[in-house]
């Protein structure tokens, strides 16, 4: 059965000030759409649904009831005030409880019945989302409660994405080529970013979560930032000139995961014995497009490349002020290009293409400072660790990312193509494990800027 998931990005987060009536209109029209992805995600076979395609990832029967349960928890018996629908399988799906290799093990609901699940419970949190004030307590104050369950749903669509891309056997998605350039761009051109303090992170933005919050001022010297992400051409000449044989390119760890994995380059490309280089993409063997940015690195992988090219990965705090800081104002932006929502013509976002867009497809989309294709496309490895800010407030509840901070990861930013417009903004912070190279993952260099340097 084929999924066409081309939806169209109409609404994105809630922004600052909105009244409780356009609050209540735009978070039904956000469970709808993350409803529609998530149903276009599942619109498989019950074989597909029930079968593990990956040890790294859960059985997507799994991942939809998943989402009915988090929905549950939260809109249905919290917000709402009503009675569980299904208390007994509450264990089934907390994801702290069972390993993702693990679930296709347990009495899962059949996709029957995760379906009927997610519908009742939907319904209920309709209704929920009609009576609740969306004011008083910070739980349901702007929509809060609302907007992480969009989120939430939104994420794990992204993950069943990536389930998707593991799985075997032919294509079943389907979706129109990103647009191209007007004009070629310049994959490996540079951005200046003055050094100085900005505003990173927020405390006025409604739906951000807790390891966004609060804003707080980070002074950042001066560095020069590539304007697009590092393309598969880019990455190509890497790998073709023995990138993944030189020892000194690699970080001990590093190294010791690349020879454990036998790593020779990223994930699902291959090359033909004529030297054709090749890339599998959802069940579609195609050549690799060299003007798009590589995807399915891992963080050392990317620390390997940047040392390789003479640069490095941009810490957290660069990266943000590279999306955000407007240097005639002085302020800090919401998105790159300014503070309306995400529109088509600014970023490859929700799932519209299958795929990252070449580089320079969204001039509309730049940074203040010039910087392109920072939201969307590719989830960007930063060199830093996984640490809350100064002044973080654990909310609602610390698996969210409290208990996370200080551990073996590494911070992504800005989204990819498979991220949701509602699931996204230019203090969104994700983390992984830096040997993840199943998530649509890729990155940009920075380098340290030289005293009186002008590009």
């Amino acid at each position: 059965m084929t999924a066409s998931p081309n939806l169209q990005p109409s609404t994105g987060p809630a922004a600052p000030g909105e009244s409780p009536e356009a609050m209540r209109e735009r978070v039904a029209v956000l469970l709808g759409r993350s409803r529609e992805r998530s149903t276009r995600l599942t619109a498989l076979d019950d074989g597909e649904l029930v079968a593990q395609h990956s040890p790294l990832m859960s059985p997507l029967v799994w991942d939809l009831a998943h989402i009915g349960s988090q929905e549950e928890l939260w809109l249905v018996r919290d917000v709402g005030g009503r009675e569980p629908l299904r208390p007994e399988i509450d264990g089934l799906y907390d994801a702290f409880q069972h390993t993702r290799a693990s679930r296709v093990e347990l009495p899962l609901l059949t996709p029957s019945e995760a379906r009927t699940y997610v519908g009742e419970v939907r319904d209920k949190a309709l209704d929920a989302l009609h009576r609740s004030p969306l004011r008083g307590r910070p739980l349901e104050h702007e929509g809060f409660a609302f907007g992480m369950i969009v989120q939430h749903e939104q994420q794990h669509d992204e993950t069943m994405l990536a389930t998707h891309q593991l799985r075997a056997g032919g294509p079943v998605l389907d979706a129109p080529a990103p647009p191209r350039p007007a004009t070629p761009a310049d994959p490996g051109a540079e951005v200046l970013v003055p050094g100085g303090p900005f505003e990173m992170g927020t405390s006025a933005e409604p739906w951000a979560l807790d390891n966004e919050r609060p804003a707080h001022t980070v002074d950042v010297p001066a560095f020069v930032i590539d304007t697009y992400p590092v393309t598969n051409g880019r990455y190509l000449a890497f790998v073709e000139a023995g990138g993944y044989d030189d020892r000194r390119l690699w970080t001990d760890t590093g190294w010791a995961y690349r020879v454990a994995e036998d790593l020779t380059a990223p994930r699902f490309w291959s090359r033909d014995t004529d030297g054709t280089w090749w890339r599998r993409r959802f069940g579609v063997v195609e050549k690799l497009p060299h003007d798009e940015p590589v995807v399915h690195v891992s963080f050392h992988e990317a620390r390997a490349f940047a040392r390789w090219a003479g640069g490095r990965l941009p810490t957290e705090a660069e990266w943000e002020k590279a999306a955000r800081f407007d240097p005639v104002t002085g302020r800090s932006r919401r998105f790159p290009w300014g503070d309306a929502e995400p529109g088509a013509e600014h970023a490859n976002l929700g799932q519209r293409h299958l795929r990252p867009a070449p580089v320079g497809a969204y001039p509309a989309g730049a940074s203040a400072l010039g910087v392109h294709q920072l939201l969307g496309d590719v989830w960007e490895w930063c060199d830093s660790g996984w640490h809350p800010y100064p002044g973080f407030r654990m909310f609602p509840y610390p698996e969210y990312s409290e208990v996370f901070f200080g551990g073996d990861y590494a911070v992504l930013r800005g989204g990819s193509f498979g991220t949701d417009p509602a699931a996204i903004r230019a203090t969104f912070r994700n983390w992984d494990h830096p040997v993840r190279r199943q998530i649509f993952s890729g990155f940009r260099l920075a380098r340290d800027a030289r005293p009186g340097a002008e590009l």
